[in-house]
C-alpha cells in the first residue's frame, strides 16, 4: 500500500524553503553590499551589521601544496613503487589539456571568470529552481569548492579525519564561511592559480586525486593528452565520483559526459562538429589500477620494504614515526636508488627457478653490492609479499638483518649461519701475520680440548672440540670433523682454504692471535644478523660460521676483498627530492681501509682457485671462464644453510638457499627440491648455480677485470721436506689414503712421500693430469 504524504510535513517543507530563500537571499545581499559597493554599505545603511557579521569572519586561509604520491625509483629510472595516502601527482596547468581546463568550468562555474569567488547570480538561480522544482541544485563557485577542498586536504593532513566537511553536510554557517574564504582567496590568487589548485586537489577516485592521476587511472595517458570526450567524461565526474564512475557506472558516466560537451557547445567552448564527434564515441577506458606501497610494487618488493624501512626509522625525515610516514605516504617525494633493473630482473629469475614449485618453503635469495661504493644493485627471494595459492609467502626480507645498528626494525630475517663462507676472514689475518699463502698447517688434528692453548691478546677463546671432554660432561662438542673422509692430514694453507677444510681452517687459527681474527672480522662489517652484535670471533663455532648473518652484510664483507682491501658501508638511497625540487637527505658511501691490499690480493688468488679446483668446481656454469671470479662456498652442520658468496672486481653476490623458516631447523638431508632427490645439499648444488647463472648474465654490466696479485714473498712455496708434524704425520702409516688432494702439493713433497713409502691412492681427484679418477662430487663444502 502506498504510503500517503502527511499534510503538515509537506507544510513543513514549504516552510524551510521560504525560510532558507530569505535567509540566503539575506546573505546575498550582504555580500552584494559588501562586495559591490562597499562604499554605501560603510555609510550607515541597514545592512551595516550584516555586513560587519561577515567582514569579522575569519579570511585567511592557508594553501598548503596537497598530499602528493612519493615515487621510488631505479637507478635507471624506473618505478619501483609508489606510495601514497591519496594518489595525486601535481601538475602545471600548461600542463593540463586545454579540454579538462574548459570542461570543468563549462559545467562547474560557467561564471568562474567574471564572479569574485562567489556567484550572487547563481546562488538565487539555484534557490529558485530549488524552492519552484524541489530540486537540490547546488551553486558554489570552484573556488569555494576548492576552498573545501583545501580546508578537508588540511584535516586529513593533521589526522583530523572525523572533522572532514562533505557537501551535503555543511551548515549554513560552514557556507556563510566559506564564501567568506572564497572572496578572500580570490584576492590573494589569479583565476588560473585557482583554476589549476582545483584541479590538482579534487577527487575523482578512490586510486585518483588530482586530474594528472585521473587521467592516468581511468585513460592511462597524461592529463596534457586527455582528448575532448575523455576530458568531459573526467569533468562529469567531480559532481559525483561514485554514480559517475565509468568503470562501474558506464551509463551513467557517458550520460554526464554528454551533458558536459553540450554544456561547452552552449557556452562555444566548442564547435558543433567536434561535439557531435564527441558524443559519439564510445567509453574507451583502460584503466591503471592504483598501485600503493611495496605490496604493488613493480619489482623489488624486498628492496622497496628495505627503503621504506630506511627512511621510517630515521629521524632526518621527521622527529616520529608518524611524521616520517607523513612524508612518505603525502609529502610527494621522488626516492632515487642504488637499484639496477637489469640485475634485479636477472637476480628474481634466478632465485624463483631455484626451488621451482617449491611445496615445502625453501628460501632462495640474492643480493649484489658494487665494491668502492657499497651500492646495493640487485635484491631478491623466491617469495611473495602477499598471500597467493600455491606460493611461498612471507613479508620478512631473507637478505637483510632483523634490526639496524640503532634497533630499530628493517623486516629482515635476521641471517642465516654462513659456515664455511666464514674461513676466509681467519685466512685474511694469516696473511696479515705475515705468514705464506702456501705454508703447510697440520690439518690431521681435530681434538681442540677446553684448555688448548690458544693466543687471544684481548679476549678469551671459548669452547673446545672434543667428543672424550663431552662424554666427562663438560659441555665441548665433538673432535673436529670435515665434509669428507681424507684430508686428516698436513697440507698448504691455501689448499685448506680453497677446498674448505674445517681442520685446516683450526690449524691457521692456532697458530694466530684471536684479537687479529676479531679485528678483520669487524673491519669488514660482519656482525649478527638478529641484533646487530658483533660476531664473536673468540667462539670457536664461530671460525666456522656459527653466528647467524644476513647476505648483504655477507656480500659486501666479500665486496672489500674486491675492492683491494677498502670496506664500503652498503647504501640503498642516493637521492630524495620534494615536489618543489628541494634536497632532502640521502645516504653517501662511506668507505675505509679494512685490510691491507697485498692481504686481500692474496685472498683473491686463493678464492679464485676454489672455482677452478677447490669445492665449487662443479658449480655450473663456468663464470670464471667468463670473467676473473673469485668465490666461497658455505654450508652449516645441518646442510639447512648453503652459500655461495662469489665476485668480480665490479659485482660482489651472495647466494642462499636454504631453510627460512621461523627457528631455522629443517636439516637440509634426503630432501628433494625442484624434483632432484639430495643426500645433504652442499653450497656448491643449488647457491652455486644459481648464483653462477646470474653472474654470467651480469658481470659483464660492470668492470670484471684481473684481479691484482700478490707480492711473490706471499705466495711462497711449499716447503720441500716435511715439517716435524709433516714427518710425524708421514710416519704414522704407509699405507695412507690421501683423498682428493692438489697435485701441486704432491709434486712438490714426492720425494718425502716416497721416502716414507706412503701410498698414493686416490690422489689426483683434482688434478688435471687424471681427470678420469675424479669423484661423484668436490671434497668438502
Amino acid at each position: 500500500m502506498a504510503r500517503k504524504n502527511n499534510p503538515k510535513n509537506g507544510l513543513a517543507r514549504v516552510l524551510r524553503r521560504i525560510f532558507g530563500f530569505f535567509l540566503v537571499s539575506a546573505v546575498c545581499g550582504v555580500l552584494a553590499a559588501g562586495l559591490v559597493v562597499p562604499g554605501v554599505a560603510s555609510a550607515g545603511m541597514a545592512v551595516s551589521g550584516s555586513i560587519q557579521y561577515f567582514d569579522n569572519l575569519p579570511g585567511d586561509l592557508v594553501v598548503n601544496s596537497p598530499s602528493q604520491s612519493t615515487k621510488v625509483l631505479s637507478a635507471d629510472g624506473k618505478t619501483i613503487a609508489t606510495f601514497y595516502a591519496e594518489n595525486r601527482v601535481r601538475v602545471s596547468l600548461d600542463q593540463m589539456s586545454p579540454y579538462i581546463k574548459e570542461a570543468i568550468v563549462a559545467v562547474e562555474d560557467n561564471r568562474f571568470y567574471e564572479h569574485g569567488g562567489i556567484d550572487p547570480q547563481g546562488i538565487l538561480r539555484a534557490l529558485a529552481s530549488n524552492f519552484t522544482k524541489g530540486t537540490n541544485e547546488g551553486a558554489s563557485t570552484l573556488t569555494q569548492q576548492y576552498v573545501t577542498n583545501v580546508l578537508n586536504e588540511s584535516r586529513l593532513a593533521a589526522g583530523q579525519t572525523g572533522q572532514v566537511v562533505l557537501s551535503g553536510q555543511k551548515t549554513l554557517g560552514d557556507k556563510v564561511r566559506e564564501m567568506k574564504l572564497a572572496v578572500e582567496l580570490e584576492k590573494k590568487f589569479t583565476k588560473d592559480q585557482i583554476l589549476e589548485g582545483y584541479l590538482n586537489i579534487v577527487f575523482f577516485n578512490r586510486d585518483a586525486y588530482g586530474i594528472e592521476a585521473a587521467a592516468e587511472h581511468f585513460f592511462s595517458v597524461s592529463a596534457k593528452d586527455l582528448s575532448l570526450p575523455q576530458a568531459a567524461l573526467l569533468a562529469g565526474l567531480v559532481n559525483s565520483p561514485s554514480y559517475y564512475d565509468p568503470s562501474v557506472h558506464p551509463d551513467n558516466s557517458i550520460k554526464r559526459r554528454n551533458l558536459v560537451l553540450a554544456d561547452m557547445l552552449a557556452q562555444h567552448k566548442i564547435q558543433q562538429a567536434a561535439y557531435a564527434a564527441a558524443v559519439a564515441t564510445p567509453l574507451k577506458l583502460n584503466i591503471t589500477p592504483g598501485k600503493q606501497g611495496c605490496a604493488a610494487a613493480d619489482m623489488a618488493v624486498y628492496f622497496c620494504d628495505y627503503i621504506s624501512h630506511l627512511i621510517l626509522n630515521d629521524p632526518a625525515y621527521g622527529a616520529t614515526v608518524a611524521d616520517r610516514e607523513e612524508l612518505l605516504y603525502r609529502g610527494g617525494l621522488t626516492i632515487s636508488t642504488t637499484l639496477d633493473s637489469r640485475l634485479q630482473a636477472v637476480a628474481q629469475q634466478q632465485v624463483d627457478a631455484t626451488a621451482g614449485a617449491n611445496p615445502d618453503k625453501w628460501g632462495a635469495s640474492l643480493v649484489s653490492v658494487q665494491p668502492g661504493t657499497g651500492k646495493i644493485l640487485a635484491m631478491a627471494q623466491n617469495t611473495v609479499f602477499l598471500a597467493e595459492p600455491g606460493k611461498f609467502d612471507t613479508q620478512l626480507n631473507f637478505n637483510v638483518d632483523s634490526v639496524d645498528a640503532n634497533g630499530n626494525d628493517l623486516n629482515g630475517a635476521g641471517g642465516f649461519q654462513p659456515g664455511s663462507a666464514m674461513k676466509p676472514f681467519t685466512f685474511t689475518e694469516w696473511l696479515n701475520e705475515g705468514k705464506s699463502l702456501t705454508t703447510v698447517v697440520d690439518a690431521s688434528r681435530r681434538v681442540y680440548p677446553l684448555g688448548f692453548p690458544w693466543r687471544d691478546s684481548c679476549g678469551k677463546v671459548l669452547g673446545g672440540y672434543s667428543t672424550a671432554q663431552k662424554i666427562a660432561g663438560l659441555g665441548t662438542a665433538d673432535d673436529l670433523r670435515n665434509n669428507d673422509e681424507g684430508y686428516y692430514r698436513p697440507m698448504p694453507v691455501n689448499y685448506g682454504l680453497y677446498n674448505s677444510i674445517n681442520t685446516a681452517t683450526f690449524a691457521e687459527a692456532s697458530q694466530l692471535d684471536f684479537c687479529g681474527i676479531q679485528k678483520v672480522v669487524d673491519a669488514v662489517g660482519l656482525h649478527s644478523g638478529v641484533d646487530t652484535a658483533p660476531v664473536n670471533m673468540h667462539q670457536l663455532g664461530n671460525l666456522l660460521g656459527g653466528t647467524e648473518v644476513s647476505p648483504l652484510v655477507m656480500a659486501d664483507a666479500f665486496a672489500t676483498f674486491a675492492n683491494d682491501g677498502t670496506y664500503c658501508g652498503p647504501i640503498a638511497i642516493v637521492g630524495i627530492t620534494d615536489p618543489s625540487g628541494g634536497k632532502l637527505p640521502a645516504q653517501a658511501s662511506s668507505c675505509r681501509p679494512a685490510i691491507k691490499p697485498d692481504v686481500a690480493r692474496g685472498v683473491n688468488s686463493v678464492l679464485q682457485d676454489v672455482l677452478k679446483r677447490g669445492s665449487g668446481i662443479y658449480i655450473q656454469p663456468k663464470v670464471q671462464a667468463l670473467f676473473p671470479t673469485a668465490a666461497k662456498t658455505g654450508t652449516n652442520n645441518s646442510n639447512g644453510s648453503t652459500w655461495v658468496v662469489g665476485y668480480t672486481t665490479g659485482l660482489a653476490t651472495a647466494s642462499f638457499f636454504g631453510d627460512t623458516m621461523a627457528g631455522q631447523s629443517r636439516a637440509g638431508q634426503n630432501v628433494t627440491i625442484n624434483g632432484k632427490f639430495y643426500t645433504a645439499i652442499d653450497g656448491y648444488m643449488l647457491a652455486g648455480p644459481q648464483w653462477a647463472n646470474y653472474m654470467t648474465q651480469v658481470a659483464g654490466l660492470y668492470p670484471a677485470t684481473a684481479f691484482p696479485v700478490p707480492p711473490a714473498s706471499m705466495v711462497g712455496t711449499p716447503t720441500p721436506s716435511p715439517s716435524p708434524r709433516v714427518s710425524e704425520f708421514l710416519s704414522s702409516s704407509t699405507d695412507r689414503h690421501f683423498g682428493d688432494v692438489d697435485a701441486g702439493w704432491l709434486v712438490t713433497h714426492e720425494s718425502s712421500l716416497a721416502r716414507s713409502g706412503t701410498r698414493l691412492d686416490g690422489w689426483s681427484c683434482l688434478s688435471s693430469s687424471a681427470p678420469s679418477r675424479c669423484g661423484s662430487r668436490p671434497c668438502a663444502g
